[in-house]
């Protein structure tokens, strides 16, 4: 069984920062791509950023580019994402998942296990 847990999510002013950490259990970690989506009150969930099984490539949705960063570290068996100059509109239900694949992908179809998510509120 697999299980992802999200942690790190908070209030913060716009303009700050905040570093999400997932840890992950049940399979091997180091094998697979990882990703961070978010979902929005009354919006459909939304990619943000996958890294690949060595952590050697990393794809990101417009709308973060430059500000969030993915990482992991396969030893902790945990992947983060630190969120840079944060806008209001980045706040959000971020959840963390994995997929049964060694590449990026942005497609959430992709991901077969998913966190519980954690909030992410940016105040303006």
């Amino acid at each position: 069984q697999v299980q992802l847990v999200e942690s790190g999510g908070g209030l913060v002013q716009a303009g700050g920062s905040l570093r999400l950490s997932c840890a992950a259990s049940g399979r091997a970690f180091d094998r697979y791509t990882k990703g961070w989506f978010r979902q929005a009150p009354g919006k459909e969930r939304e990619f943000v950023a996958s890294i690949n099984w060595s952590g050697g490539s990393t794809d990101y949705a417009d709308s973060v580019k430059g500000r969030f960063t993915i990482s992991r570290d396969n030893a902790k068996n945990t992947v983060y994402l630190q969120m840079n100059s944060l806008k209001p509109e980045d706040t959000a239900v971020y959840y963390c998942a994995t997929a049964s694949q060694y590449g990026v992908t942005s497609n959430d179809s992709d991901y077969d296990y998913w966190g519980q998510g954690t909030q992410v509120t940016v105040s303006s």
